[in-house]
């Protein structure tokens, strides 16, 4: 997260985490095991990705383990600890962004 950070600059970065985060709620919420293997795929890549780009190294992880499951045509992925994840990343971000405003 500090290098793409180091690379676009402050204010620029912050638009960056709010549209990743703004994106990867909308696929948070959509995101299905219904939806077929393919389309798991490519909603878990996105969020490896981009999960990536901001430090997010345990979702990433879920992610990639998903990705790799869902390429396989396997959807048995665990979607509520996925989500999990998510929300616990997120919740260190804002946490992290606090104390560094202080």
């Amino acid at each position: 997260m500090n290098d793409l950070r180091s690379e676009i600059g402050d204010d620029d970065f912050a638009e960056v985490v709010a549209l990743f985060l703004e994106e990867a709620d909308e696929v948070i919420g959509r995101i299905s095991k219904t939806a077929g293997a393919k389309a798991l795929e490519a909603d878990l890549h996105f969020l490896k990705g981009a999960a990536l780009n901001l430090g997010f190294a345990q979702f990433a992880a879920f992610c990639q383990e998903g990705e790799r499951r869902a390429a396989g045509g396997d959807t048995a992925v665990d979607l509520a600890q996925l989500c999990s994840s998510y929300q616990a990343s997120k919740a260190a971000l804002f946490a992290g962004q606090s104390a560094s405003a202080a």
